[in-house]
């Protein structure tokens, strides 16, 4: 039998999952600015507060809009999403530190469920490269494809088990909540998912 969670478990788990992507940068930004009212921190160190502000702000920001798509409602209901723009955002989430993102979708505007399903494998995908790497989405008519290469690539087993509809009530929290969206939103858009490995470091998440 599936795992189901009632509209306000996994409104509060949602919630929570937002929260916990975006704490780490807003702390960094309070931590900053203690640092540059201190009248005790020399110069030097209030420009490096200043540079750990901007940085935590971009980054926040980014989380920010990303999460809006993945996870919030991103315009009106049944409003359709630009493809092109939904990269530009994932872009600016990932980054360029560790994980290289190539998106391979074409610019055009698709059905928001479809949109908010592909952010929510590319999260999966991540999950999948904890030490970073290459991820690959590509958009093929409604097959999607997340490939995720790297260096000790794995099926995170709880992700994979949830994703499948199993799991317990009391194990889920604002991790595990997201394979279960990603799940929900899939079935939504009448597509399967799956999350499998590739060789020995690849992971892939596929829905068609």
């Amino acid at each position: 039998m599936d795992l189901q969670l009632s509209d306000l478990d996994l409104a509060a788990l949602l919630c929570s999952r937002v929260c916990h992507d975006v704490i780490s940068p807003v702390g960094a930004i309070a931590n900053g600015l203690e640092l540059m009212d201190d009248p005790d921190v020399d110069a030097d160190m209030k420009a490096t507060a200043l540079d750990m502000v901007r940085s935590s702000a971009k980054t926040a920001t980014a989380k920010l809009k990303f999460c809006r798509i993945a996870f919030g409602a991103s315009g009106s209901a049944g409003a359709s999403i630009d493809l092109g723009e939904a990269g530009e955002v994932a872009k600016d989430f990932v980054g360029a530190e560790k994980t290289k993102l190539v998106w391979q979708a074409p610019r055009e505007n698709r059905p928001k469920a479809e949109v908010k399903l592909l952010l929510n494998m590319l999260l999966l995908a991540l999950a999948g490269i904890p030490r970073g790497g290459t991820v690959t989405v590509s958009v093929d008519g409604r097959a999607f494809k997340v490939q995720a290469q790297g260096e000790r690539a794995k099926l995170p087993a709880p992700l994979v088990e949830v994703l499948d509809g199993g799991g317990a009530m009391e194990t889920l929290d604002a991790r595990l909540v997201q394979p279960y969206y990603a799940r929900a939103i899939a079935k939504a858009a009448g597509l399967k998912i799956g999350m499998t490995m590739e060789g020995e470091d690849t992971v892939v998440v596929a829905a068609n």
